[in-house]
């Protein structure tokens, strides 16, 4: 049992009055390519918003499926636990020969297995890439940092974290040592020591990166002597304690020049998440979620200067980016990083992420010099989609031309949600000889209704929250929940359908103790079968439920046929598309094709220049 009911309200109210991320009627950005251009670098790929959700943890108010009827997306299609991971490897795959940017929101809870599930993916790509962290990275759901507002000077383990930790326990089995321990949950922190740590490990990256320290204020402040690295410096502050969230990692990317370019063009990869002490709690009493705003402290600024500056003598060309989109940076980090971006004599250009739905705009300053800002849209949440980027310059009109294909895409741009659909389901379902489309749409449609009928009632959530707290005032969570565990087995045990045994092996899973001599089928169906009679049994059946889901997830990951992981590439795909179908209208405008047309989303390319 948890008492976290203060901060359960905090993020209700927040999240009732503004919803996720949202952009509306944003300035357009200049698409107009007359000029003489030379081609400044070759393709990378941005892709952002993954947000690896671990779903067998303790059950969280947070991520109850009664609040996913009135905020999307508090809780997404079981699908997308289970297979969303593979939309980021297959992008990584099909690109294998293009330098990659992250930009932000990896994880979704931040626990530790989420990091470790999307590591795997990393380090199988074949290609150098970079991941900027987003505010779901080492925040818990991209909101809370649990241990700031309520540690009141102590040591000793605090309701909010031992809530966040239990969230992040993989299986939630009684039973369950390896998964249990005070160490699950990742801190911002944690998730830059990782992903230095990573680096470190990689023998490309030379000099060695220092090794990040378990604990204590760190600094690392890192050049690559390779002149042709994609990752070519880093400025890091680890931080620990209360402010450990005011920790960031400021990166320097060199983009591979086009043939026949003269200068190099670099990506000063900014941390947008120093959330600070308070974590915004005033802005959620304003009604914006506190994850929402992005911050760039004075100190990260001070880090990046060098680059900037370094750049300006060269006659490199300089683009920014971060995970949060440009007016969802606070206004004061906002000056701060445009004072610095406006030493530069070529025109600015600013890479995002953080909405889920994708644009192109140019923004206007009290100077009158534009930013052209392309947000490339989630692999979580419709549309999915990413962009294939390059850059050209104008040495005579000073202007700056961004190419960023929509991707996946068809032998023509991708012009509509159609053409979106489309491309994902010919170069994903389309490759599955033995599995009709059809087919896996009617399971999809099935599962994903079935998700949204069970989901539980606002006023139950808020009965259940505010009655005083007690183990059998949880029920209402813990069935939610249980239902949502029978959801995820009832995919997997399709997957045993629609695949044969020597693509998918379930049948070699090592199954749970409770499952006794039973087979996968058996055991599994017993406990969709099994009718709980009070709390007590009901979160017994929710363990064992989820420690078999968790089970069946890992062996997932082992999957390595290519019909295996078409499959579930495209079950991601056609899952994400028919929630976004039955979302409510009125919650999701700014979600809808015809506004992200209004902001340029199906836009592929457009210019900047001085003014």
């Amino acid at each position: 049992m948890v008492n976290c009911k203060q901060s359960s309200l905090i993020w209700l109210l927040a999240a009732l009055l503004s919803g996720c991320a949202s952009v509306t009627n944003l300035p357009p950005p200049e698409t107009s390519t007359d000029g003489t251009y030379q081609a400044l670098t070759t393709p990378i790929i941005t892709l952002g918003d993954t947000q690896e959700h671990l779903s067998t943890g303790f059950p969280l108010h947070d991520n109850d499926s009664a609040i996913d009827a009135y905020v999307e997306v508090a809780q997404r299609p079981p699908e997308q636990a289970l297979f969303g991971r593979r939309l980021m490897e297959w992008v990584l795959h099909n690109h294998a020969e293009e330098p990659f940017l992250h930009l932000g929101d990896v994880m979704d809870l931040s626990c530790r297995i989420e990091a470790d599930r999307m590591n795997k993916i990393f380090k199988a790509a074949l290609q150098t890439g970079a991941i900027l962290p987003g505010n779901h990275d080492g925040l818990m759901f991209g909101i809370y940092a649990y241990g700031i507002l309520s540690k009141n000077g102590t040591e000793k383990v605090i309701p909010e974290v031992d809530h966040w930790n239990k969230a992040c326990m993989r299986g939630a089995g009684l039973d369950d040592t390896k998964h249990k321990t005070d160490n699950e949950a990742i801190s911002k922190r944690d998730f830059i020591a990782l992903y230095i740590a990573q680096h470190q490990k990689d023998s490309r990256v030379k000099p060695q990166l220092d090794q990040p320290r378990p604990n204590g204020r760190q600094t690392i402040s890192w050049r690559s002597s390779d002149p042709m690295a994609f990752l070519s410096g880093i400025e890091a502050e680890l931080i620990d304690g209360n402010l450990y969230a005011n920790s960031y990692i400021a990166q320097r990317l060199k983009l591979p020049r086009a043939p026949g370019s003269s200068r190099d063009t670099i990506i000063i990869g900014l941390d947008t998440n120093q959330a600070g002490l308070a974590v915004d709690v005033m802005d959620t009493l304003l009604g914006h979620s506190p994850g929402d705003l992005g911050k760039i402290n004075p100190d990260q600024i001070t880090a990046i200067t060098k680059w900037v500056n370094e750049a300006k003598i060269r006659g490199d060309i300089v683009i920014f980016a971060g995970h949060h989109n440009w007016l969802s940076i606070n206004l004061a980090s906002r000056a701060l990083l445009f004072n610095t971006m406006s030493q530069l004599d070529h025109p600015l250009v600013y890479l995002s992420a953080h909405t889920h739905t994708g644009f192109w705009a140019s923004h206007k300053n009290v100077t009158g010099r534009p930013v052209l800002e392309l947000n490339t849209s989630s692999l979580s949440d419709w549309p999915l989609a990413y962009r294939r980027i390059s850059f050209a310059y104008d040495e005579v009109k000073n202007r700056i031309l961004v190419k960023g294909d929509l991707m996946p895409r068809g032998v023509a741009p991708t012009l509509t949600d159609a053409d979106l659909l489309a491309a994902w389901n010919t170069q994903t379902c389309g490759k599955l000889a033995s599995i009709p489309i059809d087919k896996i749409q009617n399971e999809d449609k099935s599962l994903v209704k079935l998700q949204r009928d069970s989901r539980g009632s606002l006023f139950e959530w808020m009965v259940s929250w505010l009655t005083p707290v007690c183990p059998s005032c949880e029920e209402p969570l813990y069935q939610h929940a249980l239902s949502y565990q029978r959801e995820m087995l009832q995919t997997l045990l399709q997957v045993g359908r629609d695949l044969d045994i020597k693509t998918h092996q379930l049948n070699q899973v090592k199954l749970p103790g409770f499952c006794g001599s039973k087979g996968l089928a058996d055991c599994a169906k017993s406990l969709l079968n099994e009718k709980p009679t009070d709390f007590k049994s009901s979160t017994d059946l929710f363990r064992r439920t989820a420690s078999l889901v968790a089970n069946l997830n890992d062996h997932l990951d082992d999957l390595t046929t290519p019909d295996a992981k078409n499959y579930m590439t495209c079950r991601a795909v056609q899952a994400a598309k028919i929630d976004y179908d039955l979302i409510d209208n009125e919650i999701s405008e700014h979600r809808r094709e015809k506004q992200r047309r209004k902001n340029s989303f199906f836009i592929i390319e457009a210019s900047v220049g001085m003014n």
